[in-house]
């Protein structure tokens, strides 16, 4: 469906593919007045939609044309099963089939945040004479979410336990199928969007904290999408990866974006990697890792700092984006202070500078 009550400047609609009925929100663009410097198109973060990056596309000079879609199984897209066997591919197979049909205008820069760094960089590696220039939020680290040791991305165990949808919060799980809109709990939606999404310090508009807490309340649930199946494991904390959902799609038995360091040179896009220096989501101690739950006693019977750590996720990006530097490309890191994992969200003002001038090149 579309939606009737987006923001002044924002346009709903659905793209029917030959993958994926996708909802997208869009602004600026051609008319006859208004030309186009480019397309921006911004894909949103895991329990998250397009409604994360609405305030953004309303506030982007109509000089550029802005595409927010929901991914499959967010917001008022198809609720189809997400493959995980294939990492993030359904999610940048969905984005090519969507952008075949809409024909951005060039340049096109990707914004991709959390999760949706992940499908940029994975879109990028796939189509990189597509992409002229391309902006991570907090993303996911190159290595996926969970069961990593290393700035290699070791893996703490063979069959990757300690990873993938076996790792959900089954009250906060519970609470999205409810469509919970409460404010109890410490697993409820409204508490981890207050909690963690933001610094905590931060204070919502009224009005938009419930267009926000809608795109996590659009999220389907269960083994095909969030958070995905499971699979037992002799290894603590006895589950590893099943093979349908999100959570295992992130997963590093299935996920693998370290490729985007071999990019030819002549295609590498620049990046600019932004991210906020009190995330709690994607960190070196991600509260949502079970390195670092095991290491605060939150878990029981974790094995130890020398066979599960904390993942480095902070660090792990860093060191692929310099050695994707060193092999010809270039990049920038950013960091917003006193700011949690959605710093276009938090320091709206600052994030619209900065992205402008990546956009105006």
């Amino acid at each position: 469906m579309t939606r009737d009550d987006t923001l002044a400047g924002v346009r709903s609609r659905l793209i029917d593919t030959d993958r994926l009925e996708t909802h997208v929100l869009e602004s600026g663009g051609r008319s006859e007045t208004v030309g186009t410097d480019g397309t921006v198109v911004f894909l949103h973060g895991n329990v998250s939609s397009s409604r994360f990056f609405e305030d953004v596309i309303a506030d982007l000079p109509p000089r550029y044309r802005a595409i927010a879609p929901d991914l499959r199984g967010y917001g008022d897209s198809e609720p189809k099963a997400v493959d995980a066997t294939n990492g993030l591919g359904d999610f940048e197979g969905d984005l090519r089939a969507l952008l075949a049909d809409l024909e951005p205008d060039p340049p096109l820069t990707l914004v991709g945040w959390s999760n949706g760094g992940g499908v940029a960089m994975r879109y990028t590696i796939d189509n990189p004479d597509a992409i002229d220039s391309l902006v991570l939020i907090n993303p996911l680290s190159p290595y996926g979410f969970g069961g990593t040791k290393d700035l290699e991305g070791t893996p703490c165990f063979d069959d990757y336990a300690g990873s993938g949808g076996g790792l959900g919060n089954d009250e906060f799980v519970a609470g999205l199928a409810d469509r919970d809109r409460s404010e109890g709990g410490e697993s409820s939606p409204r508490k981890v969007l207050r909690t963690y999404y933001v610094n905590p310090t931060h204070e919502f508009d009224p009005e938009r904290e419930e267009s926000y807490l809608t795109g996590m309340l659009d999220t389907a649930t269960g083994d095909e999408n969030y958070p995905g199946d499971a699979t037992p494991s002799e290894n603590w904390p006895g589950v590893a990866p099943g093979e349908t959902g999100v959570n295992n799609a992130v997963s590093p038995k299935y996920c693998s974006l370290e490729s985007i360091t071999e990019i030819d040179p002549d295609q590498k896009p620049p990046i600019t990697w932004i991210r906020g220096a009190s995330d709690q989501i994607v960190s070196n101690e991600s509260l949502f890792d079970a390195g670092t739950l095991g290491e605060m006693g939150a878990m029981p019977d974790w094995p130890g700092e020398d066979i599960f750590p904390p993942q480095p996720m902070v660090d792990q990006t860093r060191a692929v984006l310099e050695s994707y530097a060193d092999a010809g490309g270039q990049f920038e890191e950013v960091v917003f202070g006193n700011t949690g994992h959605t710093p276009h969200l938090e320091v709206p003002g600052e994030f619209l500078d900065r992205l402008e001038t990546v956009l105006e090149g």
